[in-house]
C-alpha cells in the first residue's frame, strides 16, 4: 500500500543516516533517496509531468501521478504509455528521461526535499546536506517532444524554483546544499556553456541562500575547469578516481575561499582503497588551500555500490579483503579525514590493514592465468571477420530457417515464476536434489515452447527460466569471477541486480548453455535460439578488476563466449543471439576517446560471433539507450540481425536511416517490458508502420524491447498474442499491396 511504501521509505532514510554518523561521516547528504529515480524526482520537484498525465495546476505532483510517469498505468480509469527511460552517463543505472514542450513553465510541485532534511534532523542529524539535480544538467539531459522549444525560456523558469527551494532551505537553517551538475565532465556545446553562466549567476546572487557545493563526478572537467571556477559557487566536488590529473589545474585556478570536495573513494567499483595514493592527493591540495577547505568524499554517490561487506558471510576470505562496499567505504573517508586532519598515526592501524590487503591481491596467483594469457596472444584478425559477406550468408541463413517477412521472436527470457525461484533457493540450500529443480526447468521450458507456438510466434526461445541473472549466471560458470549473497545495486525503479566480481584472468571450463538449448530445440521443429551474454555487456555489469586494462578483460571474455557460440552451433542451434545491450553504456563520456573504445568493444564482439558457419545467424540485441549516434560502429559488429528498444520513444532512434542504410536486419522493439501495460494490436500495427519508413520488409523483425523476465506471464501472454495479431495484419496488407 502506499502507506505500507512511505513507512518503508522512513525505515530506509534514518537507518542509512544512523550508518553514516557511526561511520564518522561529518556532512550527511538528504533528499538524495528516489522512490524510483532522482530525476524524476526532479521532474516532480519541478512541476514538469507532461499533459497526458493529467492536470495538475497548483497541487503537488502526487505518488500515483508519480509511478504512472515512470512505469505507465492502465486501468478502467487511466490509459498512459510511460516516460522515456536511458542510462545515466556511463552507469547502469537508467534514469527517466524530462520532456520538454513549448511555453512549458515550471512550478514547485514536491515538498520532498524539505520533508527530507525535517526527517533527518528528526533522526539526529545536526548537518544536513540537501542534494539537487542542477538545472542545467536536468535540461541536458532532458529531450524536446516538439519543434520551438527555448531552453533558455526552460531554464529561466526553472531557476525560479531552484531560487523558492533554496531559500526555503535558508529559511529552515541549511548551511550547504549540493548541486549535481555532471554535465560538466561532458563536451560542452557554446550553448551549454551560456546556460551554466546564466543559470549560476542568478543562483549565486540570490538574497538569501545556503552555500552552494557544486558536484561533478564520473570525469574529469579538463576544458570545462575555466567554466566551472568560474561560476563562482562556494564549493566544488571533483572525481578524482576517473580523473585525478584535473586536481592540479582546478588548483591553479580555485577562488580564494572555495571549498574542495575531493572524490578518492571509489563510489563506482568494490575495490578497497589505495589509502596512501588517496591521502597523498588530500595533502597536496591541502598544501595549496588548507586542510580547512579541503573535505573528503567518494568519487559519486554510493548508489553503485552494494551497501555491506560485512554481511558477506560466504564470500571467498581472500577476495573479501580485497574489497570494500558501501558502508566500508564510509569508513575509509572517515579515515582519510583523519590522517589529513590529525595525522596518519591516528589511523595506523587502518592504513597497516589497507597496505596489507592490497599487497596479498597484488601478489595472489589466483589473479593471474597464464594459459588464457597465452590464448589471448594468440588471437589473429582472421577471427574476427565472417568467412562471407552478409548479402551472401543471409541467403543461406534464409533458405535454412525458411522464416515469413517480418519474422516475429522475443528478446530471450520469459517471467521467472515463483516457483522457478523459490526452487532455486532450496537448491542452493541443499533442500532440493539437482534432478528435482531440473524436471521443474524441463517442466517449464516445455509450456513456454508449447505457448510460443500456439501463439504464432516465428522464431523461439527457451525462456530462461534456469537464469536468475543474464550476467551472473555466465559469471557463475567461467573462472575469474565471484559473487556475493547481498550485493545488491539499483538497476532502475524497483529493480535492482547483483553484479559478480572479476578478480582475476576469466575463462570457460565447460559448455554453459548448450544443455538447456539443445532440450529445447528438441521440443519444437520450429528454429530456437540460443541466448548468450555479450563479452562488453559481461564487463559493464560486473564489478571489473582495476589492476589491468579493460580492454583485456573484454577479450578473456569473448575468447569464452566464442567457445560456448561454437558449442551451441555443434548442437545444432541454427540461431545464436549474442546480447550486448551495454555496448553505448560503455563509451567514453568524451567524443574523442570514442573512436578507442568502439574499436576494441567491437572488436571484441566480432571475436565471439565470428567463429560460425555462414548458415548459422547471430543476432544480437541491445537496450535503453542513445545508438544513433554509433550506429556505424552498431553496423560494424555485423550481426545478422539486431533487436533494439524502439517503443517508448515510438520508433525515433530510426530517424538515423535516412541518412545511414543499415545493412542488415534489425528488430525495433514494438512492445515496451518495462510498464505493465498490455499494448493493443492497433498500437504496434502503427508502429510497424513508422517502421517500414525507414527498414525495408525483407530485412524488418518483430520484437519486444527487451526480456520478458520481470513481467507477468497474463500481461505476457496477452501482449505477444497482440504482437502476432499485428504482424499478422501488416503482412496482409504487404500481400494486398503487392498483388
Amino acid at each position: 500500500s502506499m502507506e505500507e511504501l512511505t513507512s518503508t521509505a522512513s525505515e530506509l532514510n534514518t537507518r542509512h543516516w544512523k550508518l553514516q554518523q557511526e561511520a564518522g561521516i561529518d556532512i550527511i547528504p538528504t533528499g538524495d533517496f528516489a522512490f524510483y529515480d532522482h530525476m524524476l524526482e526532479a521532474i516532480a520537484l519541478l512541476g514538469a509531468a507532461p499533459p497526458r498525465y493529467g492536470p495538475a495546476e497548483g497541487a503537488e505532483i502526487d505518488l500515483e501521478t508519480y509511478f504512472a510517469m515512470a512505469r505507465g498505468r492502465q486501468d478502467e480509469t487511466c490509459d498512459v504509455t510511460a516516460m522515456e527511460m536511458t542510462k545515466w552517463f556511463d552507469t547502469n543505472y537508467h534514469y527517466i528521461v524530462p520532456e520538454f514542450y513549448r511555453g512549458m513553465d515550471f512550478r514547485l510541485a514536491s515538498s520532498q526535499p524539505f520533508t527530507a532534511v525535517e526527517s533527518a534532523r528528526s533522526a539526529g542529524v545536526t548537518n544536513p546536506r540537501p542534494v539537487l539535480i542542477g538545472p542545467v544538467t536536468f535540461l541536458l539531459l532532458g529531450k524536446t517532444v516538439e519543434e520551438g522549444v527555448d531552453l533558455t525560456a526552460l531554464l529561466d523558469s526553472a531557476l525560479d524554483v531552484y531560487a523558492e527551494v533554496l531559500e526555503r532551505f535558508a529559511a529552515m537553517g541549511i548551511e550547504w546544499v549540493q548541486i549535481d551538475e555532471p554535465e560538466l565532465v561532458m563536451d560542452l556545446s557554446d550553448e551549454a556553456r551560456t546556460l551554466f553562466d546564466r543559470a549560476y549567476n542568478r543562483l549565486v546572487w540570490l538574497d538569501r541562500r545556503p552555500r552552494i557545493m557544486l558536484a561533478t563526478y564520473f570525469g574529469g572537467l579538463r576544458d570545462n575547469a575555466e567554466l566551472a571556477l568560474g561560476l563562482e559557487v562556494d564549493g566544488l566536488h571533483l572525481d578524482l578516481v576517473r580523473a585525478p590529473e584535473q586536481l592540479e589545474n582546478v588548483l591553479a585556478g580555485i577562488g580564494e575561499t572555495t571549498v574542495l570536495s575531493l572524490g578518492v573513494i571509489d563510489g563506482r567499483n568494490v575495490w578497497r582503497t589505495d589509502l596512501d595514493r588517496a591521502l597523498s592527493l588530500l595533502r597536496r591540495a591541502a598544501d595549496a588551500v588548507g586542510t580547512e577547505r579541503i573535505q573528503v568524499a567518494p568519487s559519486c554517490s554510493l548508489l553503485h555500490c552494494p551497501i555491506d561487506l560485512d554481511r558477506e558471510k560466504t564470500l571467498d576470505p581472500e577476495v573479501k579483503e580485497w574489497l570494500a562496499f558501501g558502508k566500508q567505504k564510509l569508513q575509509e573517508v572517515a579515515a582519510l579525514t583523519r590522517a589529513l586532519n590529525e595525522g596518519e598515526s591516528a589511523v595506523a592501524e587502518f592504513f597497516e590493514a589497507s597496505r596489507d590487503a592490497l599487497e596479498r591481491r597484488h601478489s595472489s596467483p589466483r589473479v593471474t592465468n597464464h594459459e588464457v594469457q597465452q590464448r589471448l596472444a594468440a588471437v589473429t584478425d582472421e577471427m574476427t571477420h565472417r568467412a562471407t559477406p552478409f548479402p551472401e550468408r543471409i541467403k543461406l541463413q534464409q533458405a535454412r530457417l525458411k522464416l515469413p517477412p517480418l519474422p516475429a521472436t522475443t528478446i530471450g527470457s520469459f517471467p521467472q515464476t515463483r516457483e522457478v525461484r523459490r526452487l532455486r533457493a532450496d537448491l542452493k540450500k541443499g533442500e532440493i536434489t539437482l534432478q528435482e529443480y531440473e524436471n521443474t526447468l524441463e517442466e517449464e521450458i516445455t509450456r513456454a515452447i508449447r505457448f510460443q507456438e500456439e501463439t504464432g510466434i516465428d522464431l523461439l526461445v527457451h525462456g530462461e527460466s534456469e537464469r536468475g541473472d543474464m550476467v551472473e549466471y555466465f559469471g557463475e560458470q567461467l573462472e575469474g569471477f565471484i559473487f556475493t549473497r547481498f550485493g545488491w545495486v539499483q538497476s532502475y525503479g524497483s529493480r535492482a541486480t547483483k553484479p559478480p566480481i572479476i578478480f582475476g584472468d576469466v575463462h570457460r571450463p565447460a559448455p554453459m548453455t548448450v544443455r538447456w538449448s539443445r532440450f529445447a530445440q528438441d521440443n519444437t521443429t520450429r528454429p530456437m535460439k540460443g541466448m548468450l551474454t555479450g563479452p562488453v555487456t559481461m564487463m559493464q555489469w560486473s564489478f571489473v578488476r582495476d589492476d589491468q586494462p579493460h580492454r583485456t578483460t573484454c577479450r578473456q571474455l569473448a575468447l569464452a563466449i566464442r567457445d560456448e557460440v561454437l558449442d551451441l552451433e555443434q548442437a545444432g542451434i541454427k540461431v545464436i543471439q549474442i546480447d550486448e545491450p551495454a555496448m553505448r553504456e560503455g563509451l567514453p563520456l568524451r567524443r574523442s576517446e570514442w573512436g578507442e573504445y568502439l574499436a576494441w568493444a567491437v572488436r571484441c564482439f566480432r571475436l565471439a560471433s565470428s567463429g560460425v558457419e555462414d548458415g548459422t545467424q547471430i543476432h544480437t540485441h541491445m537496450c535503453y539507450s542513445e545508438f544513433n549516434d554509433i550506429i556505424e560502429s552498431i553496423a560494424e559488429m555485423d550481426a545478422d540481425v539486431i533487436s533494439i528498444e524502439a517503443s517508448r520513444s515510438r520508433m525515433e532512434l530510426l530517424n538515423i536511416f535516412e541518412d545511414f542504410v543499415y545493412p542488415n536486419c534489425i528488430g525495433p522493439g514494438v512492445y515496451d517490458i518495462h510498464s505493465p501495460r498490455v499494448p493493443s494490436s492497433e498500437e504496434i500495427i502503427e508502429l510497424l508502420h513508422r517502421a517500414m519508413k525507414f527498414v525495408s520488409v525483407e530485412r524488418l523483425w518483430v520484437n519486444p524491447d527487451c526480456g520478458l523476465k520481470t513481467r507477468d506471464w497474463p500481461e505476457v501472454r496477452a501482449s505477444l498474442r497482440n504482437m502476432v495479431a499485428a504482424v499478422r495484419e501488416v503482412r496482409k496488407e504487404i500481400e494486398r499491396s503487392s498483388v
